[in-house]
Formats: structure tokens, C-alpha cells, sequence
């Protein structure tokens, strides 16, 4: 396996910090029954958070890891629920295999639909994204909103869809853990999602994150 040059920290110093970071985490956290992909990326969402109840509440698909290397080393679109996982995500470290990210949540047709239908404006930006052909083979990466993910399932299985990956990982406490249960049920669709009510974008983005360093680590 080669050393990581385009998923490390850009300095020294960050990349000392990062590190030091991890080994921290691995000496806290106890045991797990993780696989050693798994768990480097429950690690960065550990590390993102300073929460180790995410140590158990990380829940796989039993395909999730190959489908999310396949999907970025081929390029995939990732499509968000909101902006600031797009912003969050190290736009040198996408480039790198050519993934582009997207989200809808503040189109104004977007909006406007969300009035029209009384529905939330996560739900019409997957149906967008839908519209737009951005859903098949992606990775679904949704930090926020649990009506995107619910709608996203919907979108499964009454037209299906297929994106390649599923980072579901609404966070609060009307219809979050719910619709994380739902996606759970999917056989055929890989997932990674948190259990329960915690969630949110920071850890999406350390997800995707940690999916792109064992891209680059091959």
C-alpha cells in the first residue's frame, strides 16, 4: 500500500497533528468489530467529532466500502442534501479522481415546488437531481435532511434508481433515526449510516473523507 500524498494534510505540521490525532483515537476508543476500512472511517468521524459513541452507532452495508471506491474511482457525482457538505469536502482531493459534487437546496425552482406541493425543499432537490440524471450510480451523501434520505428510498423503490452508495446521516429528532432505519432495509442499495438520532454534515464529510484516502491508498 503507497504512502497518501493528495488525502493528507497539505503541511507537515497538519499532517503531524492529524496523525497524532488518530493514534489518539485508537487508544481511546476500546474495542470494535469493525473492519480495518470500516473502521478508518468511523476513526475520522471520531476524529471529527471527539465522539465515541460513533464507535458502535456507524452502521454498514456489507458492500458499502467496495461500492463507495468503486464509485469515486470512477468518478461519481455526489449529490447532497445541503451546501455545506459540498463545501465541506477538500476540493483537491475530488479533482483528483474527477468526482463533482452537487446539491439543490437553495434553487429557486426548488423552492418554489417546495411551496406549490407542501413538501420540504430536500425532497425537491433529490426529485432534481433525479430530473437531471445525477442519482444513478452516485453517492448520496445526506448530513441534514430526513426527508431527502426518505425521499431518496422512495425513489428506490418506486422507480429505481441506483445510486452506488448512500451516506445517510440526518441529524435530530423528527423522522432522523426513522428514515436512517428505513435505508438500513435496503438490500440491493449500499449504505453507511449512523444509527439513532445522531448525525449531521461534518460527519458525512468525514466519511467521504476517509472513502477518498482509501481510494488513494488503493
Amino acid at each position: 500500500m503507497k504512502n497518501n500524498t493528495i488525502t493528507e494534510q497539505l503541511t507537515a505540521a497538519g499532517q503531524k497533528i492529524e496523525h497524532s490525532s488518530f493514534e489518539i483515537v485508537d487508544n481511546e476508543v476500546g474495542s470494535h468489530n469493525y473492519t480495518q476500512a470500516q473502521w478508518a472511517i468511523v476513526r475520522r468521524m471520531i476524529h471529527a467529532t471527539a465522539d465515541f459513541e460513533f464507535n458502535g452507532l456507524a452502521h454498514f452495508h456489507p458492500q458499502a466500502i467496495t461500492a463507495g471506491l468503486q464509485a469515486i474511482q470512477q468518478g461519481a457525482n455526489i449529490v447532497a442534501d445541503v451546501e455545506m457538505i459540498c463545501v465541506g469536502l477538500s476540493k483537491p482531493r475530488l479533482s483528483h479522481f474527477g468526482v463533482t459534487t452537487h446539491h439543490f437546496i437553495a434553487d429557486e425552482d426548488v423552492i418554489t415546488q417546495a411551496k406549490a406541493e407542501n413538501t420540504t425543499r430536500a425532497v425537491q432537490a433529490m426529485r432534481k437531481a433525479k430530473t437531471l440524471h445525477l442519482l444513478e450510480g452516485s453517492i448520496i451523501a445526506i448530513g441534514n435532511a430526513p426527508t431527502a434520505l426518505l425521499e431518496i428510498i422512495r425513489l428506490i423503490k418506486e422507480n429505481g434508481i441506483k445510486p452506488a452508495l448512500i451516506v445517510g446521516m440526518p441529524v435530530g429528532f423528527v423522522s432522523a433515526a426513522e428514515s436512517k432505519a428505513e435505508t438500513e432495509l435496503l438490500e440491493n442499495i449500499p449504505w453507511i449510516v449512523t444509527h439513532g438520532r445522531k448525525g449531521g454534515s461534518t460527519l458525512v464529510v468525514s466519511a467521504i473523507h476517509a472513502l477518498l484516502a482509501l481510494a488513494e491508498a488503493g
